[in-house]
């Protein structure tokens, strides 16, 4: 091919952004072709809508399949190049005066054809220099694909840690509501305790607020890098076949959200005054549960029992969780019980209208129901209540947990029993309704 036409060639595979030999070329509505790594830097600059870099047509769509013609013809056209280029002096072996053709995997160096069957490399293997470094290739674009997705899961991510700051610090607020209402239930002399205790909480979530900020910003820079090495591992696809094969790798560690958790101090002589309305063998229903989703979407997370045993098959069917429930409904006076969640990661319990039990189709965030739930959310563990949802952060506990009802008063509280601590007291709502305990166990 003469050097117009190589010219020519080489001008109609040309990204019109990076204006090198397409990369994983895509074609979008308007029938314009550029790099995806190119497009996907160029539309991640927020452009609303998404345009044409060339033409400014708009794209309804933001993904699109390879264009495989134009791959393979980019393919040819740096090869072509690289096959003008050998002539060049830095592509001439030194020693027997041949074009460097070939690469040797294990030196990962360049070599021309009687280097190749020299001792020191006989036992190598050895490629084509443009089928090794098109392969390089292909490595690098995965890479990088994996580069964006982490990128943008990176974007979630810093998103809902943006978040926990406003959110911890509403949350401390109500806590300190918490335990102060607590203490007022509890003599006098403890009043000394109830100011150290508040007194900690504070020292520990200043500390906690400062980790989270400085989580959002080493999430932030973490990003800003992922999209710099996007670029860099764009540009060494375009080196030349020589330079990309001897490219080095580079790895950066990933930043991990913060899980604040606060210490639940105990309270001194508070299970013994709960233990006076002490009732036991609290739940007496039993039913197996087939499905109960816990969302781990975070925030908006959706919670339903649903038993689909009934009327379906007689087959053996995987029993996911165990609900129990209290044949007796509380209508008035004050209650304690206790419930064991050592064996189970994700349960709910606590108390709800007595006919919401019946239902085989439960919602908890209702506000005829007073819960507290365990759930998985980013591979973490934590505790959440209902109506309205708040996150609990506090450590979960991992044995017994009391709770205890002041109908009356409308008043429904969660306690570590092992730690002897509050973990969430629920505003004084007055009650209407009967309400029945139940517990939901998640098989392990």
């Amino acid at each position: 091919m003469d050097s117009d036409t190589l010219e020519a060639f080489q001008n109609e595979l040309t990204c019109s952004i990076c204006m090198n030999c397409f990369l994983d070329p895509v074609t979008i509505d308007c029938g314009h072709s550029f790099c995806r790594p190119c497009l996907s830097l160029c539309w991640e600059e927020d452009w609303i809508p998404k345009s044409c870099p060339e033409c400014r047509g708009i794209s309804a769509k933001t993904q699109f399949t390879t264009n495989i013609v134009l791959k393979r013809l980019a393919s040819l056209a740096r090869q072509a190049r690289a096959d003008h280029d050998h002539s060049s002096e830095e592509q001439i072996c030194v020693t027997h005066q041949e074009a460097k053709g070939l690469f040797c995997e294990a030196d990962q160096t360049l070599l021309c054809g009687p280097c190749s069957e020299r001792p020191e490399h006989t036992a190598h293997s050895h490629r084509p220099i443009h089928r090794a470094a098109e392969e390089s290739r292909e490595k690098l674009l995965k890479r990088m694909g994996s580069l964006w997705k982490i990128r943008e899961e990176m974007q979630t991510i810093l998103h809902q840690e943006a978040k926990k700051p406003r959110s911890f610090k509403d949350y401390v607020a109500l806590r300190k509501e918490m335990i102060t209402a607590e203490y007022r239930r509890m003599p006098l002399s403890l009043l000394e305790e109830e100011q150290l205790h508040l007194e900690a909480l504070e020292r520990e979530a200043k500390e906690i607020c400062e980790q989270l900020e400085d989580s959002v910003f080493r999430m932030t820079q973490y990003r800003a890098s992922l999209k710099e090495m996007y670029r860099e591992l764009t540009g060494m696809c375009c080196k030349p076949d020589g330079e990309l094969l001897q490219v080095r790798k580079e790895e950066m560690q990933k930043p991990q959200p913060v899980n604040p958790e606060l210490t639940c101090w105990p309270v001194t002589g508070i299970l013994d005054t709960l233990n006076n309305f002490r009732v036991d063998n609290i739940l007496s229903q039993t039913m197996t549960i087939h499905h109960m989703s816990l969302s781990e979407d975070g925030d908006d997370a959706s919670l339903m029992f649903r038993d689909e045993h009934h009327g379906a098959s007689r087959q053996p069917q995987i029993v996911e969780s165990v609900m129990s429930w209290g044949a007796r409904a509380f209508t008035s006076g004050r209650h304690y019980w206790e419930l064991d969640v050592t064996y189970s990661s994700s349960w709910i319990l606590g108390i709800c209208k007595d006919i919401l039990i019946t239902d085989t189709n439960i919602s908890i965030y209702s506000e005829e129901a007073c819960v507290l739930f365990s759930k998985k959310v980013n591979n973490h563990y934590s505790l959440f209540t209902n109506a309205p949802p708040y996150i609990q952060y506090v450590k979960r506990p991992l044995g017994r947990i009391g709770m205890f009802l002041d109908y009356d008063n409308g008043i429904v509280s969660f306690y570590d029993v092992c730690r002897g601590s509050l973990i969430y007291s629920f505003l004084p709502s007055p009650f209407s309704f009967p309400l029945k305990p139940f517990l939901c166990l998640r098989s392990p």
